[in-house]
């Protein structure tokens, strides 16, 4: 089992919103698929997700509706919005230029 890493500032909201491309789910089915997602590196605790799940909503880039869990609880289930998609698709493209330019230097290109 790896170990469990720090999610990297600004990543968050992008992890969150391409976890719920995947479809509908709860806070704790997003906290859970992204461990799953990552294999165990990243866990996103309560404390950083729900008040990201807030900020995503607010944006307008989550819509939540309250539900029942599998285990016959009340839960909040969020969709992505058609603003989240496109949100989602520019830290895409911001992550991977992040990733190749921190790859570039960890590789000694110059």
């Amino acid at each position: 089992m790896p170990e469990p890493s720090e999610i990297l500032q600004g990543t968050l909201d992008m992890l969150v919103l391409r976890t719920l491309a995947l479809g509908p789910m709860h806070g704790l089915g997003v906290s859970d698929r992204i461990r799953q997602i990552t294999r165990g590196v990243f866990v996103v605790k309560p404390g950083s997700l729900f008040p990201a799940l807030y900020r995503l909503e607010q944006n307008g880039w989550i819509k939540g509706h309250w539900g029942e869990s599998e285990n016959n609880r009340k839960a909040k289930y969020y969709t992505l919005t058609p603003s989240g998609r496109a949100q989602l698709t520019k830290e895409k493209r911001k992550w991977n230029k992040a990733f190749s330019a921190v790859n570039r230097l960890l590789e000694g290109e110059s």
